[in-house]
This record gives C-alpha cells, structure tokens and sequence, in this order.
C-alpha cells in the first residue's frame, strides 16, 4: 500500500448540521428550554409577584386529590373531546382528501381553500359567527328554522343550557377540524403512484374500498401520522370555546371546561403559575400518550 493510502482520512464537515442548526436552535429555545421551566415552576408555589417558593409535589397532590374541578371536569371533558373530534375530524379530513383528489385541479384547489379556510380562525373568533346560528332569542337562525317548522313553542337557550353547549363544541370543532392536517393528506393522495392502482385492478381489485385500505393508507403512512399528531394537538390544546359561546367563565356547570382552561384559569385570573405549570405538564403527558398510541397506529414499523 502506498504511504497516501495509510495516511488517516480527515473528516469532513457535514454541512447538513447549517441547515438544520437554526430549526434545532429555535427547537431547543422556545420548546425544550419551556418546558424544562414549566415543569420547574410546578414544583413552586409562583404568584408572579414574589420569588417562586420550593413545594415539591403539592401541586400535583392537590390537582388529584382536591381539584374536583379538574378531575371532574376539565380531565374528562378534555379526553372526551380529543377522542370525538380527533379521530371524528380525522376520518372527515381523510373523507374529504379523497374526495377531492377525484376532481380537476382548479375545482380541486377552490374547494380545498374553502374546507382549510375555518382553520385559520381562532375558534373563540369561529363562536362569535356561530352565537348568532345558537342565539336564545327568536331572531337567532336556529330558534328561527325551530319555530317556523312548529317544532318548538319558544325559543331555546341553546348556550345557556349545559345539555346542549358541550355538542355545540362538538359541531363547531369538526366544522373547523380540516387544518394542516388535511391539507397534508390531500398531498399525499395526490401522490400515490398511479401504477400501484393499475397493477392492483390487473391482479383481480374489484372495489374503491379495497383501493382505499390496500393501496391508498398504506402508500401514505408519513402523511396519516402527520394528520394524526397534528389532530391530537389541536384537540388538546383547543380553549375558551364554551365560555366565548355562553359568555360566561366558567360556562353554565362547567359545561365544556377543558384542561386549557383550567390552566388559564389559574395562570393568568388567580395568578398561581406555579399550579398552572402542573396542569401543563399533565397535559403534555396525555399528549404524549396518545401520540405514543397515534405513531404505533401510522408510523413504519422495523424489521
């Protein structure tokens, strides 16, 4: 061997670290670094004014043990809602991406903005349109439809009445649920290889169904997990709805009271960030369970 061949090779810069470095940077400041300081401050009694005071686990003691509020409430409304309009408005996102990719593309893109576009806005904003389809006067849309077909004899309190606010919630977060999401499914149909569909009918494919579950899902697993994360982060970290609807905080018998809420509430109207802090990293743990659950679903699996 010649004296270059035994010549140690030097190692070269991977230049791929100077792009990812600003992501990672930003990642590791405004993600990383918070969440290091939310679970610090829940370990303190915080009042914003004076120095945060070491309490250990009292805040996590109390928020089981003493906060009827959260354990009866916001904990269960919450995963009650996630597990509705997560997988509800997911199956619709998924619906609505396929149909969509079966039209023209001006048609296509029209439709998709007018679908995406109730993602863009902030759902306490989305409850000011939708106290006028619910309002409890006879002038309110729905009330007005009710009475006119002689169903109802006078109007109904429709955001009042904690029957009915939390089904409200319901309808409005699905009519708002086709975000990234959507957008990331309808690019992955889109992208399917068409020969995939081809050899499949060759070899004896008979129906769309089939289409969907053996050609369709699987050749865009990276966009379903993509739609399934992004999903379960909207559901969890929705907030203020009930109370914009009702306009009153909390709503009628803590009628769709979320956990967001609840954290709110303590945060910044009784100003205790230290027990707010708590309620965040429980929330963060039930999100990254069901993610857990969501990347076993979609994600490729190994070996």
């Amino acid at each position: 061997m010649t004296a270059e061949a035994l010549k140690p090779k030097k190692k070269r810069f991977n230049t791929a670290y100077l792009f990812v470095g600003p992501y990672y940077a930003v990642f590791f400041t405004f993600v990383v670094v918070l969440i290091a300081i939310s679970i610090a401050l829940s370990l303190t009694y915080y009042d914003t004014i004076n120095f945060p005071s070491w309490v250990g686990l009292e805040n996590y003691v109390t928020l089981f043990t003493q906060d009827a509020d959260f354990m009866q409430y916001a904990l269960p409304t919450t995963i009650k809602y996630a597990l509705i309009i997560g997988p509800g408005g997911y199956a619709l996102s998924f619906f609505m991406a396929w149909v969509l990719a079966q039209l023209t593309h001006k048609v296509r893109t029209v439709v998709a903005i007018i679908l995406y576009s109730p993602s863009l806005t902030n759902g306490i904003l989305m409850s000011v349109i939708w106290k006028v389809v619910f309002s409890g006067d006879a002038r309110g849309y729905l009330n007005y439809w009710l009475l006119s077909l002689g169903f109802i004899n006078e109007p109904m309190q429709w955001l009042q009445d904690s029957t009915f606010i939390f089904g409200i919630m319901i309808f409005v977060g699905i009519w708002s649920s086709m975000s990234v999401g959507f957008l990331a499914m309808l690019s992955g149909i889109l992208n399917v290889n068409k020969e995939l569909y081809e050899a499949a009918y060759v070899d004896g494919m008979k129906s769309r169904w089939q289409e969907i579950f053996y050609i369709t899902i699987p050749s865009m697993k990276p966009q379903m997990l993509f739609g399934a994360v992004m999903a379960l982060v909207g559901t969890f970290n929705a907030s203020g709805l009930a109370s914009a609807l009702s306009g009153s905080v909390p709503p009628p018998q803590y009628a769709g009271w979320l956990i967001v809420d609840h954290m709110n509430d303590y945060g910044f109207a009784r100003f205790e960030m230290g027990y707010a802090s708590a309620i965040s990293v429980i929330l963060l743990l039930v999100v990254l369970l069901f993610n857990r659950v969501a990347t076993r679903l979609f994600g490729e699996r190994k070996g």
